[in-house]
């Protein structure tokens, strides 16, 4: 039996690792989640039988409060691993890395973006992280000799076929009721590796929706307030379900990059338009290898206009999608399994 500690920041996180985590436990190991308040991430973990240690939300984004909130997830951290003594550290956060390194502890950073976008990660996380474990796509610059690559994504330990069954039991009455929906998604882009981006303003917030009400239903979730005339397409969904929504959606339109993502496995048309667009290569690869997804920049917002109004057109996109996705899951891996795998490879050999 091993002892695993997972850190979840994040909601993506919770969907990253709830497969991983059931799957251990099952093979009768120990696991601990600690877990930040951030967004929906305690609802979402609401429904899961483990052991949970929360911590409390950030209060600032400054670097002051960035730095402190830092400090204080150590001191916490530091004794849970004094207290439960596990084999292996997991998660997508600098702090498991240096407690790893000060107590002797293997310690794996699950990434899924490239060094240069998450350049605190880069730099004070990978020099102490045992092991980054990424995408063969994504570059871990200067650290590729910590990664253990593989074929696929975050999104298809959670969201791959074996895995996950859409079912319209789980769509909202206003949603279930709709014979053609399109989801669009507006994130706060508030994080430290979002500073100076932007995304989707309400200008154009409100022209996608007068494209897209013309063939079928527009419905909102936005981490922002929102003007009156997008306010009244706000819905609000229990984050159980979300992935529910999005596999029967006819379209997805945000500058959150996790649901393009989520879209394009799912095999929806999607497209972000924000600022990173040509930064991250697992989106890259999904847009130009598979050709599921789109990526547009905000200095280019005819050309977002140009594609939305494409899809309202009569078209066989959908099933053009469902052969596209085909083709991008026989040649990824079985993620899930992957991970677990190498989870417990590694915790044995720290026992």
């Amino acid at each position: 039996m091993s002892k695993f500690l997972f850190y979840l920041g994040h909601p993506a996180h919770y969907h990253n690792f709830k497969n991983p985590i059931n799957r251990l436990i099952s093979k009768g190991n120990q696991v601990l989640v600690v877990a930040r308040a951030k967004d929906v991430l305690f609802d979402l973990l609401e429904s899961e039988n483990w052991t949970v240690v929360k911590l409390p939300q950030r209060l600032s984004n400054s670097k002051l409060g960035l730095a402190s909130n830092i400090l204080g997830r150590e001191l916490k951290m530091l004794r849970l691993c004094i207290k439960h003594k596990p084999n292996l550290l997991i998660g997508t956060d600098l702090v498991i890395t240096h407690v790893g390194k000060l107590l002797g502890i293997p310690s794996i950073v699950v990434n899924e973006d490239d060094s240069s976008a998450v350049p605190l990660m880069a730099k004070y996380a990978f020099p102490y992280a045992t092991a980054i474990m990424a995408p063969n796509c994504c570059d871990q610059s200067p650290f590729n000799h910590k990664k253990i690559g593989y074929e696929g994504y975050h999104e298809l330990s959670y969201l791959n076929s074996d895995v996950f069954s859409p079912s319209r039991n789980h769509l909202p009455p206003e949603i279930a009721h709709s014979d053609k929906y399109f989801i669009l998604r507006f994130a706060s882009l508030n994080a430290h590796h979002d500073d100076g981006r932007k995304g989707i303003d309400d200008a154009l917030a409100e022209k996608l929706v007068g494209i897209l009400s013309e063939v079928g239903s527009v419905f909102i979730t936005s981490e922002r307030p929102l003007v009156e005339n997008l306010e009244k397409h706000r819905i609000r969904i229990h984050p159980k379900d979300m992935h529910h929504v999005l596999a029967f959606a006819s379209g997805y339109i945000g500058d959150s990059q996790t649901m393009a993502a989520e879209a394009a496995v799912l095999g929806i048309p999607s497209v972000r338009f924000n600022d990173f667009v040509g930064e991250l290569n697992y989106l890259e690869e999904l847009e130009k290898k598979y050709k599921l997804t789109s990526g547009i920049k905000t200095s280019n917002p005819e050309k977002l206009i140009e594609l939305v109004k494409k899809w309202v057109e009569p078209n066989n996109l959908l099933d053009e999608l469902k052969k596209r996705k085909k083709t991008m899951l026989n040649q990824t891996d079985d993620v899930c399994s992957f991970w677990v795998e190498v989870f417990d490879n590694q915790a044995v050999k720290s026992r």
